[in-house]
């Protein structure tokens, strides 16, 4: 494991520390400065950034995993590239007896060269705050990028069961991309932009924006997206979406007409099962994904005749049973008819379908299809 920068030893520059820090053009800051930052990626594309992470592997410890990243010096003395080939092990300091600390962590280089120092080298560093009431973490230096802010709460010790680490960490990482490519942005969402025309994703706003000079703007309008809500008022043609507050509209080319999307079906043709003296000559229905279903059955009667007094009654008829999945949420009535006569049926909640009603004087006669059709909710 190794924590390497490119071109900055005066000697000992190696052939892979070059290749592990080759990272190309980076975010420009102005003409000669480029934006500090972690180049962004993880294994299998998972999380957005996952260079220089740190996860508790202990009362106080915790892994720095590997990662690359870019370090701007002050001025014009150019940008480190560095990089940290494996995991990391971090151990942290016991806190202070009576008062928390927050301690920083940070991508730090020195070189002799301009800093005054005899070192020329990339470290990371866990820089210690003063232990207070109300703790405050410690001034990056220069040329360093802040990782982490880790807070160490008065007492705190392996002993003790160490750093509370889910509600100790607050990450600081921010990200850098090549010249041109987009910034997948991550705890720098406000930075300002570098030139009219760049490119940020704002995966905290789900937007992908432009920097026009003075703010960054959501891209409104490429051909088939969606527009923001509160970025169109006019559609540029006929078939465009735009979000409005929430709603999704479609313009007709003239409006902007809400979008009633078409309703999702399923449908089936068996389930039904006929009872004594009926038998099943059909069965269909059609139910949407909220619930709207419409039923039709056909039976045709089996048994001896029933015959239909002058007032259309006759002792309710049970014909059939409906599907489990396809039943009424509450009884429903139900027109029938064989095409010599009509009535009345219900629909119960147990998909019992009974015939109540006939015409006048009519008749259920063996061999005649009646059928039998309801709309309800499920």
């Amino acid at each position: 494991m190794a924590l390497r920068s490119g071109w900055l030893q005066p000697t000992g520059q190696t052939r892979v520390t070059t290749r592990l820090t080759a990272l190309g053009a980076t975010t420009p800051v102005d003409p000669v400065a480029s934006r500090s930052g972690i180049l962004p990626g993880s294994p299998n594309g998972t999380y957005r950034v996952s260079g220089y992470s740190l996860t508790p592997i202990g009362p106080m410890t915790a892994n720095l995993s590997y990662g690359r990243a870019v370090v701007q010096g002050p001025g014009s003395r150019g940008a480190y590239p560095v990089s940290l080939d494996a995991d990391m092990p971090l151990t942290f300091a016991d806190g202070d007896p009576f008062n928390p600390r927050l301690d920083l962590v940070v991508l730090r280089v020195y070189d002799a060269e301009f800093d005054g120092q005899t070192r020329s080298e990339a470290t990371v560093e866990i820089l210690q705050g003063q232990p207070k009431a109300v703790p405050e973490a410690p001034q990056a230096p220069a040329t360093s990028l802040s990782l982490f802010r880790v807070l160490v709460p008065a007492g705190c010790s392996a002993g003790t069961g160490g750093i509370p680490w889910s509600t100790s960490l607050t990450d600081l990482r921010t990200t850098t991309a090549g010249v041109g490519g987009i910034l997948p942005v991550y705890n720098n969402a406000t930075v300002p932009g570098s030139y009219p025309g760049q490119y940020q994703d704002n995966n905290n706003a789900r937007q992908l924006q432009r920097w026009d000079g003075t703010a960054w703007i959501p891209y409104p309008k490429d051909i088939g997206g969606i527009a923001p809500s509160g970025s169109l008022s006019t559609g540029s043609y006929a078939g465009q979406y735009r979000d409005n507050a929430g709603v999704l509209q479609r313009w007709t080319g003239t409006a902007w007409a809400n979008y009633q999307p078409p309703a999702e079906s399923e449908a089936t043709t068996t389930g039904a099962t006929p009872l004594t003296g009926w038998g099943l000559v059909g069965f269909t229905a059609r139910r949407t994904k909220s619930g709207l279903c419409t039923a039709t059955v056909t039976v045709t009667r089996t048994g001896a005749q029933i015959n239909v007094n002058s007032a259309g009654n006759f002792d309710d008829e049970a014909v059939c049973v409906l599907p489990a999945g396809w039943r009424p949420a509450l009884l429903v009535e139900a027109p029938a008819c064989d095409g010599y006569g009509n009535g009345g049926a219900t629909v119960n909640t147990s998909g019992q379908v009974d015939l109540r009603t006939w015409s006048s004087n009519g008749a259920l006669v063996p061999g005649r299809n009646i059928r039998i059709s309801a709309t309800y909710v499920l």
